[in-house]
């Protein structure tokens, strides 16, 4: 570098450099004069790409320092660095050529004091509540004696032993653990999925889901309990279906995820005492309830019994008040007898009045009459009545023999039909239609001749035409067939 600054020869022919000897030479020179150093300052531009490293500036009233954290330190972070968060940067300086800038490579960096944490927890915290996640009407009831209750907690710290003494000696109850590291950069990330975890469990299933969610920890520094202000954290609590308590810290700790839970604990063992009542002082109170069951219904039976008693005092007497209708019940007794004798005899002489009136021989002129009365209604009803039905009978009668005739008639033309048909058939099978488009038959001593021997061997032949038939006489001999090689008759020979 001192060859650059010192020119012996005035400028004139001083050595030309390239533009990456000069980058070079300039980063040389930085990284050995700042191979390590702490800056302060206030964060300010943060982006994150998806390569997971993080680039930052780091900035005071003056100045703007480039910063980078490549994505393996970036994941060690217990705090991630945020806009306008105040922070002390451990790294080295450096350059990066290709933009003509230097730039400090971050290997840690940590909130600038507790103010800085105290700043940004304050703006993550107003943030959350303008979106409404602090309502108290969306906050949900604890269940009254919860069946099954989830904790979220380190497996191996007095936390969970605390807790689970507490629930025994109040009310023992079925408890599921989700362990979690409550400290370091893996806390938000696994206190949010134990979270959602439970959430989605199915109710019934073989893992049952919780009636009631605890997220607990001891206390600690604000850096150790920095997981539980994460805002991932505070909205899977919010976002919880199932109540949750919070129980991180001591008393006068308080974290992100206190202000969205359903309730909040100071200690672990008060977030147990809120989760489930004291079993002797349900049984005391449930025996109390029934002393005073007992008391009341046993003062309401007497308080009646004295009442129906005041009320019976205010009656008359039982023979009191039977004595007139008694009296009155043996008057009528004794004039009942009389009375049913006298109605009797009454009866018997109006009855005796009314038999004399029906004599026999008045009563079978009576019958007679009636009888005739009777058979001459019968005679008039019965002649018409059986006129009509002859004539309703006549009526089926000739209706019946209609059908009969004209399916007789319709049967007989349909065998005629057939009939004919057969007929037609045979004459077109048979032979005399053969003998109408020429063809005769031969016929030698009445039987059919079908061959020349048979008609030389015939003494009669007769011959049938379609419109008759004629006789030839005596059977023609056959003509023989000349030899081969034998001249014809009538022609000589040439030889």
């Amino acid at each position: 570098m001192s060859d650059l600054i010192d020119d012996p020869s005035g400028g004139l022919n001083s050595p030309e450099y390239t533009v990456s000897e000069i980058s070079g030479a300039v980063k040389r020179v930085i990284e050995g004069e700042f191979g390590l150093v702490r800056v302060r300052g206030e964060v300010g531009r943060v982006t994150r790409p998806r390569s997971g490293h993080v680039y930052l500036d780091l900035k005071d009233d003056s100045s703007v320092l480039a910063g980078i954290m490549w994505k393996g330190k970036a994941a060690q972070l217990r705090v991630q660095p945020e806009e306008g968060m105040e922070v002390v940067a451990t790294g080295k300086l450096t350059t990066f050529p290709g933009q003509s800038k230097y730039q400090i490579i971050i290997d840690d960096i940590q909130p600038a004091g507790m103010g800085a944490l105290m700043m940004m927890l304050e703006k993550r915290k107003a943030m959350l509540e303008a979106e409404g996640l602090f309502d108290q009407s969306r906050k949900k009831p604890l269940p009254y004696l919860p069946e099954i209750i989830g904790v979220i907690t380190s497996p191996t710290g007095a936390v969970i032993r605390d807790i689970l003494h507490r629930l025994r000696d109040r009310f023992p109850r079925k408890v599921l653990i989700w362990p979690v590291a409550v400290q370091g950069d893996r806390c938000a990330a696994e206190v949010a999925a134990a979270i959602r975890g439970f959430n989605a469990f199915t109710p019934g299933g073989a893992l049952p889901r919780p009636d009631l969610i605890i997220v607990a920890r001891g206390g600690g520094s604000i850096e150790d309990l920095w997981g539980f202000n994460e805002e991932i954290v505070a909205r899977a609590a919010a976002a919880s279906d199932i109540p949750l308590i919070s129980a991180v810290g001591h008393e006068t700790d308080t974290t992100l995820i206190d202000f969205v839970s359903d309730r909040r604990a100071p200690t672990p063992t008060a977030a147990a005492e809120l989760a489930v009542p004291v079993r002797l002082d349900l049984l005391a109170w449930v025996g109390e309830q029934d002393s005073r069951l007992v008391r009341a219904a046993r003062r309401g039976v007497d308080l009646r019994g004295q009442r129906l008693r005041d009320l019976a005092r205010a009656l008359p007497r039982a023979e009191a008040l039977l004595s007139g209708p008694a009296q009155k019940l043996d008057l009528w007794g004794e004039r009942l007898r009389p009375a049913l004798g006298a109605a009797t005899q009454k009866k018997k002489l109006v009855l005796s009045e009314k038999g004399g009136a029906l004599r026999p021989a008045l009563l079978r002129r009576v019958v007679q009459d009636k009888r005739a009365l009777f058979d001459r209604r019968a005679d008039r009803l019965r002649l018409p009545l059986l006129q009509r039905d002859l004539e309703i009978r006549k009526k089926d009668l000739a209706a019946v023999l209609s059908r009969l005739s004209q399916a007789g008639i319709t049967q007989v033309k349909r065998q005629r039909d057939k009939l004919d048909a057969l007929e037609r058939l045979r004459q077109t099978l048979g032979y005399t239609e053969t003998l109408k488009r020429g063809y005769a038959v031969v016929r030698g001593d009445g039987d059919v001749v079908t061959s020349k021997k048979a008609a030389g061997a015939a003494s009669d032949l007769e011959i049938q035409f379609h419109d008759g038939r004629i006789a030839v006489g005596a059977a023609v001999k056959p003509i023989k067939k000349p030899k081969a090689g034998a001249p014809e008759a009538g022609q000589g020979s040439l030889f």
